[in-house]
């Protein structure tokens, strides 16, 4: 089966193709590409020249495999797949959406503890990787995160397909708009997009988010999820929501329950929370955190409007890009100003605005002053999509189409 190569993630897991010591844990918001990637890895290992008889591929969300639920059933499945690896050498065992059976950890570190078998997993949310994973595992896993295609991915992705040539800046666009699951770029017709997207989101709703926790009142919860994908990138906070709820909405709806919603939303990997940080503390800090979709297609599929907000729409590229990096990424608060992102790896740091423009004097002003109270000699970044970025004091000034089109990085020299 040919599939396009997400090279970025095969890059991450290369060197534990061949470790059966270590669980590969690949996680991500359904329909991301998961799949896509176990099958690419699956087809690198056979082109190494692995008997096809080694490799093992189960996806629990087939329908020959929906009465598989229990640990028992699950070993019972894995046991006789094996029964027919019988080649010489290691075997590669792959189980796409293994949540779907509550207690699988069990399982999975046992067939881990008998050898001679290189594991890979993949799961739709946190509960994969919950402390009782992290427990029954013993810490014998490696994590990937997975992230819907990014900008140079979109592009890769869209000549893969086959699809006419577009000038770079009509492709940002879309891709804004419409974003970057796999599956979606197969459709031209946007109202057919808009259904796809809708489906995925629904699918979330009835086997991750109901399957873990129930939820009571599914309208109430779905006011609080179009509240906040409506007002991605903006700071939010709980007192805030159940005030418009209220006033806007008239829907009571008490703090414990809503910290509840939001928690599932960010377990099925719909939303992504960043965290406040205190520049001069070094201190995370509650309160006024920015919730990033985990695709911007998600917008679009809950919106009529499909015009793009291209400040909220420009940093959500922006985050989504670096977390799939790898990096550690908050919103910097200095003082009463704001930075938009803190960027963090290990003990580097690097200090990120992002407009649309700094053309407008006025706008040059207010991006750079959070700079100008920063002396700390970490390096400062501007993202804007300006054709001729300016120099000034000191400030990294580069355009983002073009940073996301080339798979940038952050340099912290």
């Amino acid at each position: 089966m040919s599939t396009y190569r997400r090279e970025h993630y095969l890059a991450k897991l290369r060197p534990f193709y061949n470790d059966s010591g270590l669980i590969k844990v690949i996680t991500g918001i359904r329909r991301c590409g998961k799949s896509s990637l176990l099958i690419t890895v699956l087809n690198e290992l056979f082109e190494q020249g692995i008997p096809e008889t080694n490799l093992i591929y189960l996806n629990l969300d087939r329908r020959e495999y929906r009465n598989v639920t229990t640990p028992d059933q699950l070993d019972q499945l894995i046991e006789q797949a094996m029964s027919n690896a019988y080649g010489a050498g290691l075997r590669y065992l792959f189980i796409d959406e293994v949540q779907n059976v509550k207690g699988f950890e069990t399982v999975i570190n046992g067939w881990r503890e008998e050898g001679n078998c290189s594991i890979f997993i993949t799961g739709s949310n946190s509960y994969l990787l919950s402390g009782e994973l992290a427990t029954k595992l013993t810490g014998r896993y490696i994590k990937l995160e997975m992230f819907t295609l990014s900008f140079q991915e979109y592009l890769g992705m869209r000549n893969f397909l086959n699809k006419p040539e577009i000038p770079v800046s009509q492709a940002f666009r879309d891709y804004l708009t419409y974003g970057g699951f796999p599956k979606s770029l197969e459709y031209d017709d946007p109202d057919a997009k808009a259904a796809y997207i809708q489906d995925v989101i629904g699918q979330i709703f009835n086997k991750d988010i109901t399957a873990h926790k129930k939820v009571r009142n599914r309208d109430t919860f779905t006011r609080v999820q179009d509240y906040l994908i409506n007002n991605f990138a903006a700071p939010t906070n709980l007192s805030g929501i159940i005030a418009y709820l209220k006033h806007s909405e008239g829907i009571s709806i008490k703090r414990e329950t809503l910290a509840s919603y939001v928690r599932l939303l960010e377990s099925a990997k719909i939303l992504y929370k960043c965290p406040r940080f205190d520049l001069k503390s070094r201190k995370s800090l509650r309160g006024g955190e920015k919730y990033y979709l985990a695709d911007p297609g998600i917008r679009f599929a809950r919106n009529t409007d499909t015009r793009v907000s291209y400040g909220p729409s420009l940093e959500n590229a922006l985050y989504t890009h670096l977390r799939s990096k790898g990096y550690d990424v908050s919103v910097g608060t200095i003082g009463k100003l704001e930075c938009d992102f803190i960027v963090r790896k290990r003990n580097q740091y690097a200090y990120i605005q992002v407009s649309m423009s700094v053309q407008d004097p006025q706008v040059e002003e207010r991006e750079y002053r959070p700079f100008s109270k920063l002396a700390d000699g970490y390096p400062k970044y501007l993202f804007t999509l300006d054709p001729l970025p300016l120099q000034r004091d000191g400030v990294r000034h580069l355009n983002l189409m073009e940073f996301l089109q080339n798979d940038g990085d952050i340099d912290f020299d």
